[in-house]
């Protein structure tokens, strides 16, 4: 483990200790990372120092207008990807060239796409991994237990209702930060398939 993986590490638990969350379970070497509930900015926070807990780092997708001024200096440093979400075309493209050779390859992708209640997730991370064959892992963060983990690993089905099923029943107790504000997690395409 290089020198910067250990000082991110030990920075992390520190941080987490004092502010009382814990993390739990194991990450995969290979991955599409959802994030979810995504009701808060502290969730890219607390997603960092799960990473860094884990002395691994995350291709974190995020929207391209908070890479302006000093902030996006330390977005790039911690492994941020500026995403234009009108135009995502080339930054996916770009990253998919890197998944195909990078043997640790972590994307992580907020499916509700934004902080607020909304009808449906953005269903890049299902189609992301449908073209790579990377499976999806299901990350979260709970605020009533104060808890940032990793939870199960799998491929997708590509029967998108039964995959997403899966997906509702490991979400379902995860509450996020601002709990009012979650999203059940449910695709447009599950609608269109019905």
């Amino acid at each position: 483990m290089g020198r910067r993986f250990l000082i991110r590490r030990t920075f992390a638990r520190v941080a987490l200790r004092a502010a009382r969350w814990t993390t739990t379970g194991t990450v995969p070497p290979k991955g599409i990372l959802v994030g979810a509930p995504h009701t808060s900015n502290w969730d890219w926070v607390l997603t960092m120092l799960l990473a860094w807990d884990n002395s691994v780092q995350i291709r974190l997708l995020v929207k391209q207008e908070f890479f302006k001024g000093p902030i996006g200096v330390i977005m790039r440093a911690t492994g941020a990807v500026s995403l234009d979400r009108d135009n995502p075309g080339a930054t996916i493209r770009e990253l998919l060239a890197d998944a195909e050779t990078d043997e640790a390859f972590l994307l992580g992708i907020a499916a509700e796409g934004t902080r607020s209640r909304s009808d449906y997730w953005k269903s890049g991370f299902y189609r992301i991994s449908q073209q790579t064959g990377i499976p999806v892992t299901l990350a979260y963060v709970d605020g009533p237990s104060r808890t940032v983990g990793w939870g199960p690993t799998f491929a997708l089905t590509g029967d998108v209702g039964t995959d997403m099923d899966r997906i509702r029943a490991f979400y379902a107790d995860k509450r996020g930060i601002r709990p009012e504000l979650k999203t059940v997690p449910r695709l447009r395409e599950e609608d269109a398939a019905g």
